[in-house]
């Protein structure tokens, strides 16, 4: 029995929508790291195929490794482990629930039908930043 998954991953910039990676580029429980316009952004896919996107810094650590975290929940809440200090962030949110900080920004994503074309990059520019992409970071 074959069923068809969405192609793209896509990231709304607060001005349109940006495929960020491909679905499959996803595994299931796991997160990877994107860059869009200058912004590292970690992009999860849950095993019951639910998208999150936060911001990739952990506050704690001043790392950006939050796409090394660990998903899993508390209750009912969907939760990313930090991989660092291993404080819990609801991916809903991007709410500490360990400690009172100010949350981590939480990106709009969506799985889309639309194909990326792999053998062009992207349309979307990557701004200048000083922040170095880390590594592992899949810039877009």
């Amino acid at each position: 029995m074959s069923t068809a998954n969405p192609a793209t991953v896509e990231i709304h910039d607060g001005a349109e929508w940006q495929p960020v990676c491909a679905w499959a580029d996803l595994v299931p429980g796991r997160g990877v790291a994107v860059l869009v316009g200058g912004d590292q952004i970690a992009v999860y896919r849950d095993r019951a195929g639910q998208l999150y996107a936060i911001d990739n810094h952990d506050p704690f650590s001043g790392a950006y490794v939050m796409s090394r975290g660990i998903l899993g929940s508390r209750g009912d809440v969907p939760v990313v482990m930090s991989p660092m200090y291993k404080q819990a962030f609801d991916l809903r949110t991007g709410t500490c629930l360990d400690e009172q900080i100010p949350a981590l920004r939480v990106w709009p994503v969506r799985a889309s039908e639309s194909a990326c074309d792999s053998a062009s990059p992207l349309s979307m520019p990557v701004a200048e930043t000083s922040q170095p992409a880390a590594a592992g970071v899949r810039e877009t």
